[in-house]
């Protein structure tokens, strides 16, 4: 996974539109890591994908909630201290900024990205807090994205990393308590009857 800098993920996000080149990645993905994968941050984790064109992809991790709140995160803003679920690691890179991961038919405005149908990631500080303040309960409040350069997601894909499931708003935004075991489990299943 890349450890570009933040500025080169925000281009990412804002310039590139077009459909990735690699078929089994071309569309918003949910990425669930194999037992196999031993890696202190993307073992035992899934992940939310969408493609950014030249088969350069963003994601998201859904399932590590951190022990931070966001009223801690921002201790000036009354709303914050409201928000009862924790802060989640949502990937290294720019892990001090924080996202808005949105279940809602449309997009919530200024700086979002649609991840996939029914799901977007506010970025956009101002629509940020005004999720905080009016939509926190279908939110969930992500610090730092994970980003893929052109063919490394492919290529993780084919090295038995990662179970690749549809796309599912509502799966994202689960509480994490044994998700992944379930969803390894389910994905294993799946394997033995192909």
């Amino acid at each position: 996974m890349s450890k570009r800098t933040l500025v080169c993920a925000f281009a990412f996000l804002l310039g590139l539109s077009a459909p990735a080149l690699a078929e089994q990645v071309s569309e918003p993905v949910i990425l669930v890591a194999k037992p196999e994968l031993r890696d202190p941050l993307y073992g035992s984790s899934i992940l939310v994908v969408t493609p950014l064109g030249g088969d350069q992809h963003v994601g998201f991790i859904v399932n590590q909630p951190s022990t931070t709140r966001l009223g801690t995160v921002f201790p000036g803003h009354g709303p914050s201290q409201k928000v009862v679920d924790p802060v989640y690691l949502g990937g290294p890179m720019g892990s001090q900024l924080i996202f808005a991961m949105v279940q809602r038919p449309d997009s919530p405005g200024g700086k979002s990205l649609p991840i996939m149908p029914g799901l977007f990631v506010a970025f956009d500080a101002e629509v940020v807090d005004r999720i905080i303040e009016t939509d926190a309960h279908h939110a969930r409040f992500m610090a730092g994205l994970v980003t893929w350069r052109p063919g490394e997601l492919q290529a993780e894909i084919e090295a038995g990393a990662w179970y690749v499931l549809a796309p599912d708003a509502a799966l994202v935004m689960r509480k994490p308590e044994g998700l992944w075991e379930e969803r390894v489990h389910r994905s294993q299943q799946a394997d033995k009857t192909i």
